[in-house]
């Protein structure tokens, strides 16, 4: 039996628990990069973001003194010291990497050959002994200790002061803007011509469309790099302008001609039997109805070239002045492959600016691609 007008699709609980899932693994990543970005290196390197707001444990060693720092009290000679840093506390402590935390705070551990060492909970240490100390290089204590969680913003500070950024910065929107616009202008004529114009092979012009979605652009990256080499573009903004333009235009096509196929014929009919031209036509009622597509295929394409690295690197080259934000990133990866919360913080600023765009412009985003989806009967 067909589904009766009115009624809600069984199945309706599975879609939206699949639109939930696609939802969180977006977002909790995102939200991890986020947190990430503002701890230090220390509390990145002992636990994951989950675990920013509680204490975070971590068992290292400290040296006690050596001899010159021994002093005599009665019969014996003590040397004593600290093992904590400011903000933490003492959990367990031990003299060897086998059993780090062999004792609790306040215990005393037997040594041997007449010496004992303890630890109080405020983290201050004894080592005493019946004999003089002499060696020059004191011992190790080993001690596991929590550090309450910590909100720094000087991960931002250095990146944003780092040397380049800015330049990046501005290259990445010098790329990003024209290559966004120049396809989604030529895409729109294209796609007004292949939904409401008659002419020879515009089913073929069709298929080849959808037929160059399948296909990878790295197939074409050295065959473009090579003639824009032969007539003189060169590396260069005009050449990485083309080449997104190029990679992005079937997409972009197949979008807006499957929304404008959608919209209603009369309209259209109506204006050229009153005397409109195809251009005023397209310019004056196309256009405006088919914003929500134009808008969803902008998000795409934005995105694609804010975070592009491989056209970029292609086209564009790897020298100081022409790197883009991802190549910034790439050059940190490569010499601070260690400064995981410089790395955090970069990542997350770059990706800021396609996050506002995304949710500026996301109500268009479900409207544009559903375009042709839904047909009268």
């Amino acid at each position: 039996m067909g589904t009766i007008a009115g009624t809600r699709p069984r199945l309706i609980w599975a879609v939206n628990l699949a639109a939930l899932i696609l939802v969180l693994l977006w977002t909790i990543p995102t939200f991890g990069l986020l947190v990430s970005s503002f701890r230090d290196r220390d509390q990145i390197a002992t636990s994951g973001w989950w675990r920013a707001p509680f204490a975070a444990a971590q068992t290292g060693f400290v040296r006690a003194g050596a001899a010159p720092d021994q002093v005599q009290e009665g019969g014996e000679y003590v040397i004593t010291g600290t093992v904590l840093e400011a903000g933490q506390a003492l959990r367990a402590w031990g003299t060897s990497s086998r059993a780090p935390a062999g004792f609790a705070p306040g215990e005393v551990a037997d040594l041997g050959e007449g010496r004992r060492l303890s630890v109080a909970p405020d983290g201050r240490y004894r080592l005493s002994a019946s004999t003089e100390f002499t060696e020059t290089r004191g011992m190790r204590i080993f001690v596991t200790t929590s550090a309450p969680p910590r909100i720094t913003t000087e991960n931002y500070a250095r990146v944003i002061g780092a040397e380049g950024l800015g330049r990046a910065f501005l290259n990445t929107f010098t790329v990003t803007i024209p290559a966004t616009v120049i396809p989604i202008l030529i895409a729109a004529f294209a796609a007004y011509a292949l939904a409401w114009m008659e002419f020879p092979g515009r089913a073929l012009l069709v298929a080849a469309v959808v037929g160059l979605l399948v296909v990878p652009l790295q197939l074409a990256l050295i065959p473009l790099l090579k003639f824009h080499n032969d007539i003189g573009l060169g590396k260069g903004y005009l050449g990485i302008w083309l080449a997104h333009t190029g990679f992005g235009l079937p997409l972009a096509i197949y979008l807006l001609r499957n929304y404008m196929v959608g919209l209603p014929r009369e309209i259209i009919e109506s204006a050229r039997v009153d005397g409109a031209t195809e251009f005023q036509i397209f310019r004056r009622i196309i256009l405006p109805l088919s914003f929500p597509a134009l808008a969803s295929f902008a998000i795409f394409q934005f995105l694609w070239v804010w975070n592009d690295l491989l056209v970029a690197t292609v086209f564009l080259g790897n020298s100081a002045d022409q790197l883009v934000m991802t190549g910034v990133l790439r050059e940190l990866m490569g010499s601070r492959g260690g400064d995981w919360e410089i790395l955090a913080a970069l990542a997350f600023l770059s990706i800021s600016v396609p996050l506002i765009v995304f949710f500026a412009m996301q109500q268009y985003l479900v409207r544009g691609l559903l375009a042709g989806s839904v047909k009268d009967g």
